[in-house]
């Protein structure tokens, strides 16, 4: 990384790396901006952006994948508008430390990224919590600011409306478990994982354009359910409170709400599965919030679905799922650990075959969260 830097920006002194993992995420979709429960693991999937100081009052970001420099004026940082480009992550990023009272000083950084765009699997946060870390280059900041700092990036400058899942896991991952964390309290508890068991992430290599304006529709349909409820949160219903009500509301707001009352009791369950070692429930639950994506909050599609029922007829797996926003992007599946290989080789056959396309398969190993890379 170091010699890549030098080779763009010529020699420097002072060249420091930071890493920001990407997610994929158990189960639990949708919960999070209705201050519900997620399960995400970090993965080793992640972004890197190796930074060192410059002169001449310049800002340098230049993007290995795409071969891209972009250049912004350090002092006018504030008055940068968003640009649709990739470049709006870490611009937002800058945005927010200054105003939290943190100077960006003159820099180069030079951004390198093994998660894969579109695919569900948090690119964008990875991105802004390894920019945020490159920024600091080591100034102290609070792990739960640091997170909530990349998420007001997001909604603020980017202008997605995204709870804070994506941020927080990429900052408190941890190597070998879960985080089950609370979107309200912002607290979290690892969940350690049953022995013997994998979880595969399959790309469907597509991202639909429905996803963007889509996931902004879902966002105001579960605050219209909440404004009929009388409720701050759907996270506050019970499905037992939901049953009850679920007539007040119009459709498609009470399928929406159905699927963030019934995803919220799926996490915990799983949760609770998992300390048991219960491999079926764990995988019935997830195919449950599969079949709750696809019906009632319908984000699913049909590259998506056909992963999902796939997957269910390979030997050894136990479960599957979307994961991530929808309208395309990756399934997360859970299968036997000695069935992976088999498993990875099967599903991108018969995706191939349906829709002429290899998808990309990724093993997802939980690993630890944001931080300096020491060489």
């Amino acid at each position: 990384m170091i010699e890549a830097f030098r080779a763009i920006f010529g020699a420097s002194s002072g060249v420091r790396a930071f890493r920001a993992p990407g997610r994929v995420n158990l189960i639990g979709e949708h919960t999070d901006y209705n201050l519900g429960f997620v399960l995400p693991v970090a993965l080793h999937l992640a972004t890197t952006v190796a930074a060192a100081p410059s002169g001449g009052g310049t800002l340098r970001i230049h993007s290995e994948d795409r071969g891209e420099t972009a250049e912004f004026d350090v002092a006018s940082l504030t008055t940068i508008r968003p640009s649709h480009a990739w470049t709006d992550y870490p611009i937002g990023v800058a945005q927010e430390l200054i105003k939290a009272g943190v100077e960006i000083e003159p820099a180069n950084l030079l951004v390198r990224s093994t998660v894969p765009e579109g695919a569900g699997l948090s690119s964008s946060a990875a991105l802004e919590v390894s920019s945020a870390l490159a920024f600091l280059r080591g100034r102290a900041i609070e792990p739960l600011q640091l997170a909530k700092l990349c998420q007001a990036a997001e909604r603020n400058f980017v202008g997605m409306p995204c709870g804070i899942m994506d941020q927080y896991i990429s900052v408190f991952g941890r190597d070998h478990c879960a985080v089950e964390i609370d979107c309200r309290s912002l607290s979290h508890r690892l969940v350690t994982l049953p022995d013997g068991i994998a979880f595969v992430a399959v790309n469907t290599m597509v991202k639909h354009a429905l996803a963007g304006s889509a996931y902004r529709d879902r966002v105001a349909e579960c605050a219209a359910a909440c404004q009929t409820l009388g409720v701050a949160s759907l996270r506050d219903v019970t499905p037992e409170q939901f049953a009850g009500a679920e007539s007040s509301l119009p459709e498609p707001v009470r399928r929406r709400a159905r699927h963030i009352v019934t995803e919220d009791v799926r996490v915990n369950h799983f949760v609770d599965a998992a300390a048991r070692g219960d491999l079926r429930s764990m995988g019935t639950l997830m195919v449950e919030s599969h079949r709750s994506l696809q019906h009632d909050y319908e984000v699913s599609c049909a590259e998506l679905d056909f992963l999902v029922d796939a997957a269910r007829s390979i030997d050894g797996v136990l479960g599957s799922r979307m994961t991530g926003g929808g309208f395309g992007g990756c399934t997360v599946t859970l299968l036997r650990e000695e069935a992976a290989k088999g498993f990875s080789q099967r599903i991108a056959a018969a995706y191939e075959q349906q829709f002429g396309v290899i998808p990309a398969v990724h093993m997802c190993t939980p690993s630890a969260g944001a931080g300096e890379m020491q060489s």
